[in-house]
């Protein structure tokens, strides 16, 4: 199986298959936590005899699997919807717009079925009743660490559904629902056969991560012999022993985390945080309902790097929310400034469907969104061109991506697949993708590093 990862984080996957065999499309978009959700479906249909096919022609049925959280995302989940219908003419909808089933009918009422978010069990019903199982599940190889969307060497581990926190601009909870953690064991079972299968590196992630086996209580669960409890310590110490690399997305600076940074230190898992703070300004927090209190963050990450001087912080950000004045931003800015985060996104405030940001009042106009996103992206620039500056002329772990005649495409442990920076390995032709090599780095640009073989 391969998949092809486009700008707008849509991923198709497909494999041959024999002429006889019941043969099933897929196109996954959105964020990893649905690339994770298409992953275990294509693994049960897998399991049942089917094959995924090579294009849309080759296929009896497909699945899209759409993201519905901006209006841009719908669209492009009802354009995808479109095409497939144009390409096949048999088209299974599920994903968080499938909750918006209605106007997803009203749009192309020539679908099969629609069915919501992290819902297995009614998709491959859908395509039972489309294109009926010709083989019995017994005797279907699959691996056992199922079939994936990502490259051989990496893969996404998710450790819970659905989030408890009710931020202004998100309607996550109402698409996905409340948290609701995996037990500890089962989550180190699916992780242990990852690793098993080849995996170099789990990258860990869910809604909240750190609210991890709140729901449960941090109940345990028994791993090769001993009690381990649903908790994010308790969890990243029992991964960092499976001598993969272990990356954390996702996380709130909860006080709690605090506990996580020593295993940083002491390289059990990547120095590396995943940290959505959306902004700095008190008074745009509080609009934003945001979980966490943010306005002390930049006293946490200095304690943080105390403990783990190499930790690497990446955040995603909000300009133009509702209200936002300049004054506002210019806090975001000298925090931003601050704070010296390693790997940085960043919005315009879109308004989307439901949530109850809608009605806040202070809307700000699209140009001045754009110029505010300009201002950000350009003192983030700065920032991240001193930090990879520093690097040159260091020796450095990188993990490689693709090989081709140039080199290898690389990433250090500071840097997750897809969407942050790249280390470009001079003399690397005769490595091969999960390799882990150390590297001497001799150029830095604003994003990227040049390395050769140390």
């Amino acid at each position: 199986m391969t998949a092809k990862a486009s700008a707008s984080s849509d991923q198709t996957a497909f494999a041959s298959a024999p002429k006889a065999t019941p043969k099933v499309g897929f196109v996954s978009l959105g964020c990893p936590k649905a690339l994770v959700d298409s992953e275990r479906i294509i693994t049960k249909l897998r399991a049942e005899g089917y094959h995924v096919a090579p294009d849309y022609a080759g296929a009896d049925v497909v699945v899209v699997n759409t993201c519905g959280f901006l209006d841009s995302a719908k669209r492009e989940s009802l354009d995808a919807i479109g095409e497939a219908l144009a390409e096949n003419g048999r088209v299974i909808v599920t994903g968080c717009m499938g909750v918006e089933e209605g106007r997803i009918r009203e749009v192309h009422p020539g679908v099969l079925a629609v069915t919501g978010p992290h819902q297995y069990e009614q998709v491959v019903s859908a395509v039972h009743e489309a294109v009926p199982p010709l083989h019995d599940p017994y005797l279907d190889l699959v691996p056992p660490e199922g079939l994936r969307l990502t490259p051989r060497h990496y893969a996404y581990l998710k450790i819970s559904e659905g989030c408890n926190n009710r931020c202004s601009f998100c309607i996550i909870p109402s698409l996905r629902g409340d948290l609701a953690s995996r037990p500890a064991n089962h989550v180190m079972a699916e992780a242990e056969r990852l690793v098993k299968a080849g995996v170099k590196e789990l990258l860990v992630i869910s809604q909240d991560t750190s609210a991890y086996g709140l729901d449960l209580r941090y109940a345990e669960s028994s791993w090769k012999g001993a009690p381990l409890k649903a908790r994010l310590l308790d969890l990243a110490t029992a991964l960092g022993e499976l001598g993969a690399w272990i990356r954390l997305h996702y996380v709130y600076p909860y006080p709690h985390v605090d506990d996580v940074i020593p295993l940083m230190a002491d390289g059990k898992i990547l120095p590396y945080l995943d940290i959505p703070f959306q902004h700095a300004s008190p008074a745009v927090l509080r609009a934003m309902r945001r979980p966490a209190h943010q306005e002390k963050t930049a006293e946490r990450i200095a304690a943080w790097r105390k403990v783990c001087p190499d930790l690497a912080l990446r955040s995603t950000f909000i300009v133009g929310f509702p209200g936002e004045t300049e004054e506002d931003f210019e806090l975001l800015l000298e925090w931003l400034r601050e704070a010296k985060l390693n790997r940085v996104g960043c919005f315009k405030y879109e308004a989307v469907a439901g949530a109850l940001a809608n009605d806040l009042p202070g809307a700000i106009p699209e140009e001045v969104k754009e110029e505010r996103w300009h201002r950000f992206m350009a003192a983030q620039q700065e920032v991240s061109r001193e930090i990879l500056a520093a690097r040159v002329g260091t020796k450095i772990d990188v993990m490689v991506d693709e090989v081709d005649e140039d080199g290898a495409l690389c990433r250090s442990k500071w840097d997750a697949p897809e969407i942050d920076g790249s280390v470009f390995l001079d003399g690397g032709q005769a490595l091969r993708p999960g390799d882990i090599v150390t590297a001497r780095v001799h150029t830095a640009d604003d994003y990227d590093l040049w390395a050769s073989i140390a």
